[in-house]
């Protein structure tokens, strides 16, 4: 699976065009500042985040694949200001959403206080997210008809959208999740599109 496909299932599983998405791929940055302000602490709660979205069975879970560095990367280098100011405010709300819920921060939450509370931030981010896909439609109108990304310059998502498409993105394309979630070959051979395939069989990173 190449970067741009996995950009696109992402883009399925959480409703709308990756942010920071064509820059990650050309590989280039935004110009935003170059510390968005991370601390160790952010990042400790980004992986448990991660994890929760992604958490370990009989393969590792996000956790292990440092989806909270890679976060700070891509929210670093990626998006720009406005979406960086609103990733950031989001990581301060969703734990006082959190303590609000559950009386406490979720580093204190158990795996299923996690769970359950993601659930419904997820039914609060899909309701945000509608209202910022209508504001955006003819920005994204225009910049479809110059055939140009519109990712760069769309709104910000809600911040757990964010979150989860970073947690995503980072754990996909990462050794761990190509190699120990995903099948992987080193050395591809030729296409094979009859390739036998048996229900519960992992699916292939390229």
């Amino acid at each position: 699976m190449d970067r741009r496909e996995l950009l696109k299932m992402i883009a399925v599983l959480t409703g709308g065009a990756v942010i920071g998405g064509e820059v990650f791929l050309s590989g280039c940055k935004t110009g935003a500042k170059a510390d968005a302000g991370f601390t160790a602490r952010n990042i400790a709660l980004l992986d448990e985040i991660g994890e929760t979205i992604i958490p370990a069975t009989a393969t590792p879970g996000a956790k292990a694949a440092k989806v909270g560095e890679f976060m700070k990367v891509m929210v670093t280098d990626c998006y720009t200001q406005e979406q960086q100011d609103a990733f950031m405010k989001g990581i301060n709300t969703l734990d006082d959403a959190s303590k609000k819920t559950n009386n406490k921060s979720f580093m204190d939450c158990t795996p299923e206080e996690r769970h359950t509370f993601l659930v419904s931030l997820e039914k609060e981010a899909k309701e945000f997210d509608k209202t910022v896909a209508e504001k955006d439609k003819p920005l994204k109108e225009e910049f479809a008809a110059k055939k140009r990304p519109y990712d760069f310059v769309q709104s910000p998502r809600h911040y757990y959208t964010m979150m989860k498409q970073l947690t995503l993105l980072g754990f996909f394309s990462s050794k761990t999740g190509m190699t120990e979630t995903l099948r992987h070959s080193p050395v591809p051979g030729k296409y094979d599109g009859a390739f036998p395939y048996a229900k519960g069989d992992k699916a292939w990173a390229e």
